[in-house]
Order: C-alpha cells, then sequence, then structure tokens
C-alpha cells in the first residue's frame, strides 16, 4: 500500500508542471482575445474616432510599467533612442548648448562643444541668435531655437548672429553633424604623476578610448590612476569588460548573465593580456554610478584589484535586451540579471514590489554575504558600496539658485558676469593656474546686490512650515517668544550669504569660466582642485601601506 501511495505521489508530481504550464497558457490567450475583444469594441462604438497607435500604445505602455523600469517599447518613430543608447550618438546639430537670457529676451550660445560644428564655426558664448535661415529666432523660447538648430546630419543652415563685444550681426554657413559627446571629456597627469580619467558612457568602442589615453599617460609616468566612473550611467557589457581586462590577467570571468532562457545565458571573460596589472587605481564612484559602471567598479573591487571610493552606486544588476517588432518596432526588455566576480548581483530594488512598483530597495537584512579574491567581505543587493566612503560637499542653496534662476527672478545675474568677463578678458591663465581675485569676486557680489537677485532659504521654508503645524497643534502661543527669536537668527540676508558662501561661489564661477577658453576638460581640470573625493584617492595612491591595508581583509 505505502508502495502504491509512493508511485501516485511521484506521478502527480510529474504531471502537476504539466498543468500548471497548461493553465498558464490558456491565461495568456484568455487575456490577449479580453485585449483584443475591447479594443475592437471602441473602435467600432466609441464616440470618438480612437487613434490606434496612441491609444494601444498606451495600453502597451501600461503593461509594461507593471514589470520593471528598464523595459521599453519603441516604435518606429523612436527607434534612435534605442539607438542611441548604445553609440552614443544624441542627435545631430551645431554641438552647442544655448541659453535664454532674460535681459535682452533672446536666445544666446552659451558653450560650444569642442570639435563640433559651433566650434569650427568660430561661435562664441554669448553669441546672440538672431536667425536661422529666414526664420527669425528673436524673442523665441530655447526649446524652438534648439528645434531649428536640429535637423538631419548633412543639411546646411545659414546662421546669424549677433556678436555683444563689437555688436557686429554675422552670417555664418554651418552644416549640421552628428554630435556625439567625448566618452572621454578630460584625461592627464596631476600632481605627483597620478593620473586622471573621466569616462561618461560605455558607449561603442569606448574601452579603445580608455586604452589610448591610459597608454598616453603611462608613457608620461604615470604612478597610480585615478579612475572617474562618477554619474557614469553605463551602456556595453563588453566595453565594460575590455576595460576591466587593461588591468587583470587574461581568462578571468568579470561577469554572467543569468535569465529564464538558458540561449541569453552568458559569460564573458577577459580574453587578451593586461596593460598593466599592478598599478595601484582608484575607482571614483558615485549614486548615479550605474550598470556597466557598477560592473567596472564592482569587479576591480572583487578582484581586489582597486579600491573602490565615493559614495554607494545606483544597484542596478539588471541586462536588457533589444527584440525586434512588425512594421520596424523595437523592445527592450530585462532579460537576465548579471553577476560580479564574487558571485554577487547588485540589484538595490525590488522591480517587481506590488502592481507596477519598483521603489522599495532591498534591506540591508535580507543581503547576503560574499568575499573578494583576497577575502574581503562585500555583499550584494545593494549597489557598489565602496571601500572607502567619502561624501561631497553638498551645493549651497544661494549657489544652485544663482545657477538656475527662478521665475520670478528674470536678472540671470551669474550669466551675466561670466559673459561681461569673458568678453573683457581675451585670455586667461591655463586651467591649472586659473583663480578669481578676491577684487573679482566682490564686483560680483555687488553685482548680484544691485541686480535685485532673490531666492528660497530653505531654512526660512522648513520654519514656516513648523510654525503652521505648531499653530495647527496647539502649541504655537506657549513657543512664540523661540519662534520669534529663531525668525530673527534665520532671517534671510543676502550679503552674509554671498560672503558665507564665496569659496563655493567662486568655485562656480571659475569652472563656468574656464570652459568659454578651454571647453569641458578645461571646466574639469579646474573642479579637480576643490573635489574631495579626488583629493582623498590621491593621497591613497600617495600612501603605499594604507592602499595595500585596504585591499587585504579585516583580521
Amino acid at each position: 500500500m505505502k508502495r502504491r501511495l509512493f508511485i501516485w505521489i511521484l506521478m502527480l508530481g510529474a504531471v502537476l508542471p504539466a498543468v500548471s504550464q497548461k493553465d498558464h497558457h490558456f491565461e495568456v490567450s484568455k487575456n490577449l482575445e479580453v485585449f483584443n475583444t475591447i479594443y475592437k469594441n471602441l473602435d467600432m462604438i466609441y464616440v470618438d474616432t480612437l487613434n490606434a497607435s496612441e491609444t494601444i500604445g498606451a495600453g502597451i505602455n501600461a503593461m509594461l510599467k507593471s514589470l520593471d523600469p528598464y523595459t521599453e517599447y519603441y516604435p518606429e518613430e523612436k527607434l534612435h533612442e534605442l539607438k542611441s543608447m548604445f553609440t552614443g550618438n544624441i542627435y545631430a546639430g551645431i554641438g552647442s548648448t544655448i541659453h535664454y537670457n532674460p535681459k535682452i529676451k533672446n536666445v544666446c550660445i552659451f558653450e560650444p562643444y569642442e570639435g563640433t560644428p559651433s566650434a569650427e564655426a568660430g561661435l562664441k558664448m554669448g553669441d546672440v541668435i538672431l536667425s536661422v535661415d529666414d526664420t527669425t529666432m528673436v524673442g523665441k523660447d530655447v526649446s524652438y531655437v534648439s528645434s531649428h538648430l536640429r535637423g538631419e546630419a548633412g543639411t546646411s543652415f545659414v546662421l546669424k548672429i549677433r556678436r555683444p563685444s563689437t555688436g557686429k550681426v554675422m552670417q555664418m554657413k554651418i552644416t549640421r553633424r552628428q554630435i556625439q559627446n567625448p566618452v572621454i571629456p578630460y584625461y592627464g597627469l596631476q600632481k605627483d604623476s597620478i593620473g586622471y580619467m573621466m569616462l561618461t558612457g560605455f558607449t561603442e568602442n569606448c574601452s579603445k578610448d580608455v586604452r589610448r589615453a591610459f597608454i598616453d599617460m603611462k608613457r608620461q609616468g604615470m604612478k597610480g590612476l585615478v579612475f572617474d566612473l562618477r554619474g557614469n550611467g553605463g551602456g556595453s557589457e563588453q566595453e565594460a569588460v575590455s576595460i576591466v581586462n587593461m588591468f587583470v590577467p587574461k581568462g578571468e570571468l568579470i561577469v554572467s548573465n543569468r535569465g529564464k532562457m538558458k540561449k541569453t545565458n552568458r559569460d564573458y571573460k577577459t580574453t587578451v593580456e593586461p596593460i598593466d596589472s599592478v598599478m595601484p587605481v582608484v575607482v571614483l564612484v558615485n549614486g548615479n554610478t550605474a550598470s556597466a559602471s557598477e560592473i567596472t567598479s564592482g569587479a576591480m573591487q572583487d578582484l581586489d584589484r582597486a579600491i573602490v571610493l565615493g559614495t554607494r552606486t545606483y544597484g542596478k544588476g539588471l541586462v536588457q535586451t533589444a527584440v525586434d517588432l512588425p512594421y520596424n518596432g523595437s523592445l527592450k526588455l530585462t532579460s537576465n540579471k548579471y553577476f560580479i566576480p564574487s558571485g554577487r548581483c547588485i540589484q538595490a530594488i525590488n522591480y517587481r514590489h506590488g502592481q507596477g512598483g519598483y521603489t522599495e530597495h532591498i534591506p540591508d537584512s535580507l543581503t547576503k554575504v560574499f568575499y573578494t579574491r583576497n577575502g574581503r567581505e562585500v555583499r550584494d543587493g545593494g549597489g557598489i558600496k565602496p571601500d572607502v566612503e567619502v561624501r561631497p560637499d553638498s551645493l549651497a542653496n544661494i549657489a544652485w539658485y544663482l545657477q538656475n534662476p527662478s521665475v520670478k527672478d528674470s536678472s540671470d545675474v551669474l550669466f551675466n558676469y561670466e559673459l561681461d568677463y569673458f568678453l573683457s578678458h581675451p585670455t586667461v591663465a591655463k586651467p591649472s593656474e586659473f583663480h578669481l581675485t578676491d577684487a573679482d569676486y566682490a564686483e560680483f557680489k555687488q553685482r548680484v546686490i544691485a541686480s535685485g537677485f532673490t531666492y528660497d532659504p530653505g531654512s526660512d521654508k522648513a520654519l514656516k512650515a513648523l510654525i503652521d503645524v505648531a499653530k495647527f497643534e496647539g502649541y504655537y502661543d506657549d513657543a512664540k517668544t523661540e519662534f520669534e527669536q529663531l525668525e530673527k537668527k534665520l532671517k534671510h540676508n543676502l550679503d552674509k550669504d554671498l560672503d558665507k558662501n564665496k569659496e563655493v561661489i567662486k568655485q562656480m564661477l571659475e569652472t563656468d569660466i574656464i570652459a568659454f577658453y578651454n571647453f569641458q576638460r578645461g571646466a574639469i581640470e579646474v573642479g579637480l582642485r576643490y573635489d574631495k573625493q579626488f583629493k582623498e584617492a590621491c593621497r591613497l595612491l600617495n600612501t603605499p601601506d594604507e592602499y595595500r591595508r585596504l585591499l587585504s581583509p579585516k583580521p
């Protein structure tokens, strides 16, 4: 009897998966039929004529939204957006940021990018855009002007501008090109032969650019590298593996993809001998370091090849695959999770939590312990936790408002000061030596005060909110004296705040101004002088014993 019962249980176990699979197929067919019937009835009976692309597209997007934030539908007209993710080609245009100047109520050139049509045509910061071909741009907003500057690569137009320094009206013929922002906007040797390299994205063939920059600095005598991945949102897995391969031996497993379909599973290993497997490296990361950037920083951490410094990374441990759809559309869908050398997946968000929710971060108590090659403890489920945590200085409230003038403040005093400085200084010192003087800052301060610049102090807002709550709950009268005293101490004082935040605002001005003369690379070089995380990275690279200790397991 027991033997027959055991056989029956085995048979039932074999049948259940088949039944479950059959039920799944039935549910899929049933719901597709319901969706199809609903739309047919809407199209036939609904009071207004439906736009099939909009209505069904909204349904598709709602369905995908219930899954994870990376699974997206691209109809034919938006396919260029998907391609740009892999190639880094953003748009076809002139390669310059533009800016609305409220003082003259017109859009101006703000920053031409190096090596683009705007720079080659000789456009300068502050040039007032008057017309594109025969269409006037006078009084138009940024989006309107931008839509006319962009277009098909290879097409030409006549741009009319007025140069503030001379008042001269100029015309120039510009041919639009595919604009690909440089993936390495700056690299170079710093003090004590420490090399610095910033990588902004893992686009096609970026590993070749990284290799060339590394070899160039090594020939100049580089003794240690600071590899900056802060704000790098990722891209190609293969490019990440190729970059790690520069520092680790051939045959190392860097990342594994694992998903439902075995044919999409893949292991990425290093395939060539490294350029340098011993030079000390510090990788800089922050909360916007994601995807392929986390593969790179995580693999370097797991293999004890570099110290990771900064703040915890974003935590994207999912891999997307593009699937071709009928009528030239495409579906970018999440097909795998990726696992770095220690075996951990660093996905930080429970993307399937609830219906359409992916905001719940995985708590530390549910993460698992893994170990680096040297035996150091690391964890999964929360991005890459840096070996050395260094938080950057936060931007002062007044500095943020100077950079982002509010609607009620139309002075835009920061831009106008920088423009006047640029016009009155044909040349300046090189980025590593450029500084604004105290007299320069005093002039800027007076211009801010005279302009009527206003901003919202955060502490004042918070105090008013607290007073409202205290009044609602009946506590205000008892604490009225204290509230009034606190209100006096927190009172808005522009002159005082400009003095208190002098160093931060000077840094902001210097970074913007040097970009006019040396483009983005100059701005980055100036910024390194004030960068806490970069300074700590250099200190570690100049302290070999501490560097080695950090890569050793704790007792």
